[in-house]
């Protein structure tokens, strides 16, 4: 911290009158458990939606009804249940929209039922708020993937990373005016969910911003090799496991705290008539970098032992 600048202090309270009973799909999953916990703890009402079919989040259901009791309700369907959908949005005034089919790789392998969890589950969704003559106003857990394989940045490496040869990408990152370029089954269904949310808003006045997310990390993660990968070199190094890495190693992702990424959320809903119909790439920023070599780096000097490589 600079000399002169104040402490960072989080914001752990939040106003239990302001917004209503809120809704958040997908939330026994990683950030859905984190986002409720910390409204929870606030006095909120919450309605935790999620067919639990991602390994180990029902320790994360467990865990929020242990600290939380009655002021969690949980719902166990999936977005596929339109009926299902349109009972709960009617209790509630604000929506975390965080379900989702996650993973590149599965994408690959069935793209039918990753469109229908990403692409239709959303618009299922939507189509339940409109319905409400009040609708209530949702926050769409993007990914920085519709902004495709950004083969037109040139490059330059050092010994462990690679980084934008722009002095202003450096500096600043993607910019949210980068053309959108969906790349991969997983990137079309969630850019397609991510536009129909914007247009719902623009459309239908259904409330709604976007945040295209980058490398989210922190408690109550499962991380696999193909999606949550700081989480998964942890717990490959915490059981002693070999960590598969492709390519060199120098390739770089932007980390931000699930905590911060939490912030930002509510912050959007506190502020969602100012900023209803945008879009928000949401990260750690160029200064909070990471490759996969350096977090190598850091796993050795924490753990006192560098994970194996294969």
């Amino acid at each position: 911290m600079q000399a002169g600048t104040q402490p960072f202090h989080r914001e752990t309270t939040v106003d239990s009158s302001a917004g209503g009973p809120v809704l958040i799909t997908g939330g026994s999953g990683f950030i859905g458990t984190n986002l409720a916990d910390r409204l929870l703890q606030c006095g909120r009402k919450v309605y935790l939606f999620d067919n639990l079919s991602r390994p180990g989040v029902e320790k994360n259901l467990q865990w929020l009804r242990t600290r939380h009791g009655n002021l969690l309700e949980v719902v166990i369907s999936d977005t596929q249940d339109v009926q299902a959908l349109s009972s709960v949005v009617k209790n509630v005034r604000q929506v975390f929209h965080c379900a989702a089919q996650v993973a590149v790789t599965t994408s690959v392998i069935n793209p039918v039922h990753d469109f229908h969890v990403n692409a239709r589950g959303t618009l299922n969704l939507l189509e339940a708020m409109r319905s409400v003559p009040d609708p209530p106003s949702i926050v769409y857990t993007s990914t920085n993937k519709v902004y495709g394989a950004l083969d037109d940045l040139r490059l330059v490496a050092n010994r462990s990373h690679y980084k934008p040869a722009s002095t202003r990408i450096r500096a600043d990152g993607i910019s949210e005016m980068r053309p959108l370029d969906f790349h991969s089954p997983y990137g079309c269904s969630k850019g397609a969910a991510d536009q129909y949310v914007l247009d719902y808003a623009r459309t239908f006045s259904v409330p709604g911003v976007v945040f295209r997310m980058s490398c989210i990390y922190g408690p109550h993660q499962f991380g696999t090799e193909d999606q949550g990968w700081i989480a998964y070199f942890l717990l490959c190094a915490l059981e002693n496991k070999p960590i598969t890495i492709y390519g060199d190693g120098k390739q770089v992702r932007d980390v931000l705290f699930v905590d911060d990424l939490v912030d930002a959320l509510i912050l959007a809903q506190k502020n969602m008539q100012s900023l209803s119909g945008e879009a928000f790439n949401m990260g750690g920023s160029p200064a909070n970098s990471l490759s996969l070599l350096e977090l190598l780096d850091l796993i050795e000097v924490i753990h006192g032992e560098r994970p194996s490589v294969r």
